[in-house]
Order: C-alpha cells, then sequence, then structure tokens
C-alpha cells in the first residue's frame, strides 16, 4: 500500500520529536512550579502548540497522559516516538505514560467511554479537592481539568443552594458545591460505575452529608420524574454530551436538542434560580433566543484554564431565571 502523500518520515519524525520535546521542557518548567504552590496536581503541559505536532499532554502528578489526533500521515510509530521524547525530556519513566488516540472527527464519538476495572487508580489534588484518576482507560481518565476553573465558579455559587449535576460524571462538581456550602446535592448519571466513582470521590474529600443524594439514571428521564414529584432546584450544571443515544427517543446530538433539555431543566428550578450550561462541542451553535430567562451571560473566557492554549476546549454560560 502506498503512503499518503505527506506521510511523516523518519527524519520528520525524530525532528518533530526534538522541537516537542523542547516546547514540552519549557512549558515544564512556566507551569509546575506555581501548579506545585496552588496544589494542582494536574494540568495541561501542551496543547498543539506547533502545528506539525498534533498532539495534548497532560500531567497527572508525575504521569503524562499524551494524546494524538490521528491523522492517515502520522502512522502508528509517530505517537510512541513522541512519547519517548515527553519522557526522556521531562525524566517521567515508560510505565507512567499513557497514550490516548483521539479523532478530530466526533460525531460518533462517544464522549465518556465504558468504565472498566482496567488499571490502577490514584490521587490527584486541585487545591483542596481531591479526585480518585485512572489513566490506563480508553479516553477519559476520571478528571476534565479543562473544568477546574468551572468547579471554583460552582463552588463560590453553592452556599444555602440547592444543587442539581446532571451528566454528573465522576461527581467532581458535586464535590466543589460541597465544599462551598451547597444546602442539598443531587448528583445523576446514567452509568452505576460513575456513580460508585462520584461516591468515592465524595468520600475522599470527607464529604458526609444525608442531603447529598446519588441518582442512576438517565438524565432526562430524572428530569421527567421531578418534574412529576415537583421538586425545584436553585443551582444546577448541565454539561451533557455532544452524542448520545437516548432511549426510545433517538440520537442526542447537543447543537439540535440544547433549547429542548435546557427547558426541560428550568422546569425543575425556582424563581431566581441559576444554570451553568456547558459543552465541549468544538462547533456548538448556541439558539438561545427563544428561552424564556431574565439573563444569559457567557462564562467561557473565565472559565478556561491559563494552561490550556485551545480557548474553546468548552464553551459555558450562566443563565438566570
Amino acid at each position: 500500500m502506498d503512503k499518503p502523500k505527506h506521510y511523516v518520515t523518519a527524519g520528520k519524525a525524530e525532528h518533530h520529536a526534538e522541537i516537542f520535546a523542547n516546547r514540552l521542557k519549557n512549558r515544564y518548567r512556566h507551569l509546575a512550579r506555581r501548579f506545585r504552590r496552588a496544589h494542582i496536581d494536574v494540568f495541561r503541559l501542551y496543547d498543539r502548540d506547533i502545528p506539525e505536532v498534533r498532539a495534548v499532554v497532560d500531567w497527572y502528578k508525575g504521569h503524562l497522559v499524551i494524546g494524538e489526533y490521528v491523522r492517515l500521515q502520522t502512522g502508528p510509530e509517530w505517537l510512541p516516538r513522541i512519547a519517548k521524547a515527553a519522557g526522556e525530556a521531562l525524566n517521567v519513566p515508560p510505565d507512567k505514560i499513557f497514550l490516548k488516540r483521539r479523532q478530530t472527527q466526533s460525531r460518533g464519538e462517544v464522549r465518556y467511554a465504558r468504565a472498566e476495572d482496567k488499571g490502577k487508580r490514584f490521587v490527584v489534588s486541585e487545591r483542596d479537592l481531591k479526585f480518585w484518576v485512572n489513566l490506563d482507560r480508553s479516553l477519559d481518565t476520571g478528571l476534565f481539568s479543562d473544568h477546574r476553573e468551572t468547579r471554583v465558579l460552582i463552588r463560590e455559587m453553592a452556599r444555602g443552594r440547592d444543587f442539581l449535576n446532571l451528566y454528573a460524571y465522576t461527581g467532581a462538581f458535586s464535590c466543589a458545591a460541597a465544599k462551598g456550602g451547597a444546602k442539598s446535592i443531587v448528583t445523576v448519571d446514567r452509568s452505576a460505575a460513575y456513580i460508585a466513582w462520584a461516591k468515592d470521590n465524595v468520600k475522599l474529600n470527607n464529604i458526609n452529608d444525608p442531603a447529598y443524594e446519588f441518582v442512576r439514571s438517565d438524565a432526562e428521564a430524572y428530569l421527567q420524574r421531578l418534574r412529576q414529584e415537583g421538586r425545584r432546584f436553585t443551582l444546577a450544571f448541565v454539561d451533557p454530551p455532544s452524542f448520545s443515544q437516548r432511549r426510545g427517543k433517538g440520537r442526542f446530538d447537543i447543537n439540535c436538542h440544547h433549547p429542548e433539555l435546557l427547558q426541560k431543566v428550568f422546569s425543575v428550578m425556582a424563581q431566581g434560580s441559576t444554570v451553568v450550561f456547558s459543552t465541549n462541542h468544538q462547533r456548538f451553535d448556541p439558539k438561545f433566543s427563544r428561552l424564556k430567562v431574565n439573563s444569559i451571560q457567557e462564562l467561557t473566557p473565565a472559565t478556561i484554564p491559563e494552561d490550556y492554549r485551545n480557548k474553546l476546549i468548552h464553551r459555558s454560560w450562566r443563565i438566570d431565571l
């Protein structure tokens, strides 16, 4: 089989590895000491900084997670060569380097892969919060560090509030809300494994309150149940996957269905409440004009951490009702 026209030769791969390693060392020197002082163990070291090296590198407390945005031109040996250069640049042994291959076309991609009993978990810090992570899984690790500042925002807003955490994943936002003094918290995810993981994170942070509930359910089904019960919340965080299958309702596409989803969320919110809505869809087209709310404010610039070169790694809004 002929190689793609712009196939990366061995010489080019070595050149990529060299410039990548130099960039990585500079970024580590720039970020590591400051984050260490802030007790932040997880941060982005490299975010496709160099056009020829389409990769991301995240630091997890002495471990590296290296993701390649897959191209036909690079071939199967490119990512291991880049990983070797990263390990040598930062003195990280091979057993602490984890490789992920990412597709740039995300239409069929599941944001949160099925949780598996593969690999070992360990604890990382995010300021005074702690979270379990597992790097030896398909793509996700248990913690999205691009939402580090969003968790600060939720924590600052949580005092005395009844907090609803939809699509909660491993419960990091529930931990932040609890530390912020939320009156009650409901953590909702349809994965039993992620609900169990969220419970472990809450326990890890010494949070023990009977008003904090965990619900294994599809988010939209749970919203319907809440409407039937007449239950109301005063703060919600809503961060749905870009695409997913809905039981009996076909495919969820955030670009098409977010207004409908948000209306369902609003129906369980008390007057004067706040919803923080977020998405990591890179081509998200907000359709908010028909939403009957008091105000909508985009928060994206304030919620993207400094270590992320991609300033649209996610987008987020504060919606006041």
